[in-house]
């Protein structure tokens, strides 16, 4: 494994844990939901979602198969995301942060199956 996959994976997985661990408790993403239009338990989901990807990302360090099923969760979140602010019609700005994301996650997919680097 290369220095710029481990990286990616601690900046992703500590994200997504950060991210997830957020959903649980903070006011911001409770209204964040609401605004989306989605209920209330499926930020719990979310937020369990990520912290699972986070955790699986930085496990990825020592196993790439974790690696790669963390990341196709991120990439999956982060459509889900995308799809969600183009949804409720947000301008590119919003999708700024998911579409990073995704970039990041697909890159470490990528580097996990031996596709580059």
């Amino acid at each position: 494994m290369n220095i710029l996959s481990i990286i990616l994976q601690v900046i992703l997985g500590l994200g997504f844990l950060m991210f997830g661990f957020m959903k649980f408790g903070s006011k911001q993403m409770v209204e964040g939901f609401k605004h989306y239009g989605y209920p209330g338990w499926f930020k719990v989901f979310t937020g369990m979602v990520e912290v699972i990807s986070g955790v699986l990302v930085i496990a990825g360090i020592w196993n790439g198969k974790l690696a790669a099923w963390g990341s196709l969760l991120i990439i999956i979140t982060m459509i889900g995301a995308i799809f969600t602010h183009i949804k409720i019609k947000d301008n590119i700005k919003q999708m700024m942060m998911p579409i990073f994301l995704l970039i990041l996650g697909l890159v470490v997919i990528l580097i996990n199956f031996g596709i580059i680097l």
